[in-house]
């Protein structure tokens, strides 16, 4: 038996329509005098989930369903921004990923001026905020960035990621923000899907590991949340299946047998799904006993009917009796709360549905604190992208370096690199790029190109800019060699560099790929991008001894170069904490990072992936020469 199941997000803006709604459902009639257990601390958390439940009204309860976007608050006219919170009572805000923030300060603010808005209204319910938080706190200047799941994936390093996890919470929280969406859980099958770096592996068993280190150290270990100021609410994402897609195409239909459905792509989530009531409902909540709530993706429900939104009513429908119990919307939340108040009024979909949907959402918001801690606090600024936090960030660029050739003999070999010789050269686009250095999900959706101080999209909104804190791999490099080793960066080497520079000892390249997000990364030919390939041939094709960096964030083609170089690594997608590479590079630390993914010779082998019948790579599963 074979199942198709649909892919998950894709990230784009709409405008506002402005359609108000009405119920026949209100006037709660519980007690409203005396104690009031839903305040109460002390009581279980259930028992303050059911008392409160009593007393709303319709438009309360599907106010908590629905989810829209901060720049409803932040960009719109100040005579409507108010009414999100205290005429629809909208339940949860988020930050898109194009919600760039350069003062933690100010994003507490914010922040806190939504949430007091929030609690002025009849019962009080807090605001939950959220946020995409991929690999650190990536939409902030100055936040520490770790390297992309695909790196943590090679580092086999449980410890290490719940740290990772811990430190993402804490500067997430110290920006006045609650829920991240993260860790991403897909077990990604074919490297040409554009999320392939945001998974942590193609064998279920290390994103089974990851995944349970890493909501350690995002929510702690504890039933819930184990300190309300320092940790938040994860969220497994995507969709069981969203790493299988057909081709690598994201969002592409994932076509496979129950025994893969099963056994390779639904453990993550078990650890940690739109219209698809067999898998939300009957398997998620009914048969792990999941207690949290299930938001849908951007614009996730829209694209139930083909094309997207050509039937509105019938994907709200579709997905609240599914098991949705939150709606991402993101702007056109006042036509979502009027269909969907006619959709209970008319019957359509039953007060038990909307209660579970609701229940759910309150339980996450007791269990995280939110009714006893609703204001963020500015005490945690002071730690926001800290040595401390940079130092494991470092820790974990130098345990995810994979060294996957280290001369063209075995008594050859070119790692660990000399420090104190003459003159080396640095060649290629990617060694002194803090954009490419970090890919996509940086500071804004499809990463950048610099250092951050020129995004363009941002400039045109008014958004923050400015150069985020780091070390490039060019950095690093002039910091690690000695003081009287004279540095030449190529950045694009032509024909006459390898003899204008035939007495450098060695030559690093670094080369790979330019950032980019979900559908924008699918690949169908995993090419290293241009220049990338001239620079090899002008160097290590032109007699330079040379050692290849790709900064990638999955497997590209390589094999038509590898007879030219004589040492080669992959550095992932590291982050800012571009030092790790240089720790390797030159013997301070060993390589132990292994290969996360198959490496194939060529894109016609896709998918292929460890245990296949016909596996044939040109670098297999978990290999990693070690030093």
């Amino acid at each position: 038996m074979a199942a198709t199941i649909n892919g998950s997000r894709s990230f784009f803006l709409l405008a506002a329509m402005v359609i108000l709604f009405s119920s026949r459902y209100g006037g709660a009639t519980a007690a409203t005098r005396g104690y009031i257990k839903y305040k109460d601390p002390k009581a279980a958390v259930d028992e303050r989930v059911e008392d409160l439940l009593t007393r709303m009204t319709l438009p309360e309860k599907l106010g908590q369903m629905c989810q829209v976007d901060r720049f409803n608050f932040s960009f719109f006219p100040p005579a409507t921004r108010h009414e999100i919170f205290t005429k629809y009572m909208i339940g949860s805000v988020l930050s898109n990923p194009y919600d760039t923030g350069a003062s933690p300060s100010n994003r507490v603010n914010v922040s806190n001026t939504m949430q007091n808005l929030s609690l002025s209204t009849r019962l009080g319910i807090p605001l939950l905020y959220a946020i995409d938080a991929v690999h650190g706190h990536n939409t902030f200047i100055n936040a520490t960035i770790f390297p992309h799941n695909v790196g943590l994936g090679a580092t086999r390093d449980p410890d290490l990621v719940k740290k990772i996890g811990a430190i993402t919470a804490l500067e997430v929280r110290a920006t006045g923000i609650a829920q991240a969406f993260a860790p991403c859980v897909a077990v990604c099958r074919d490297p040409r899907w554009g999320r392939c770096y945001e998974s942590y592996s193609e064998d279920p068993k290390v994103v089974n590991m990851m995944t349970e280190s890493i909501m350690d150290g995002l929510q702690g270990n504890a039933p819930y949340v184990a300190d309300f100021k320092t940790k938040l609410a994860g969220c497994a994402k995507h969709f069981v299946g969203d790493g299988g897609t057909v081709g690598g195409i994201n969002e592409n239909n994932t076509v496979a047998d129950n025994a893969t459905l099963f056994g390779i792509h639904m453990p993550p989530f078990e650890i940690a799904m739109h219209a698809n009531r067999a898998m939300l409902t009957d398997y998620l909540k009914n048969s792990l006993k999941f207690q949290g709530f299930v938001i849908s993706d951007w614009l996730g429900i829209d694209k139930i009917t083909t094309p997207p939104r050509a039937n509105y009513t019938y994907s709200i429908e579709a997905s609240i009796n599914a098991g949705i119990d939150m709606v991402m919307v993101p702007f056109q939340y006042k036509e979502f709360l009027d269909e969907l108040t006619k959709l209970v009024n008319g019957g359509y979909i039953p007060m038990s549905r909307i209660d579970d949907a609701v229940r759910r959402v309150l339980r996450v918001k007791f269990s995280i604190g939110l009714f006893e801690n609703p204001l963020a606090e500015e005490t945690l600024i002071a730690e926001f992208g800290s040595e401390a936090h940079r130092e494991v960030a470092r820790e974990a660029v130098r345990k995810s370096m994979v060294l996957l050739k280290n001369g063209k003999t075995n008594v050859d070999k070119v790692i660990p690199l000399k420090r104190n010789v003459k003159k080396i050269v640095v060649a290629g686009t990617h060694a002194n790029n803090m954009g490419w250095q970090c890919g996509g999900f940086t500071l804004t959706w499809q990463g950048f190109n610099g250092t951050g101080e020129n995004i363009g999209r941002n400039k045109a909104l008014q958004i923050p800019t400015g150069k985020t804190r780091g070390t490039t791999i060019l950095e690093a490099i002039m910091k690690t060699v000695d003081s009287t080793t004279e540095v030449v960066y190529v950045e694009e080497p032509n024909q006459a560099t390898s003899k204008l520079h035939a007495d450098a000892a060695y030559t690093i390249v670094v080369v790979g790929e330019a950032p980019y997000a979900e559908t924008q990364g699918d690949s169908t030919t995993l090419s290293i991008a241009a220049p990338g390939p001239d620079t090899i041939r002008h160097t290590c094709g032109s007699g330079m001894k040379c050692l290849v960096v790709l900064v990638t964030g999955r497997p590209l083609v390589i094999e038509p170069y590898l007879d030219t170089i004589d040492a080669l690594v992959v550095a992932w997608l590291p982050g800012t904490e571009g030092q790790g590479i240089t720790d390797v590079l030159f013997g301070d630390h060993p390589f132990t990072g292994t290969l996360p993914r198959t490496w194939m010779k060529s894109v016609t082998q896709l998918p292929m992936n460890v245990g296949d019948k016909n596996y044939d790579p040109l670098f297999p599963f978990g290999y990693g020469i070690k030093t």
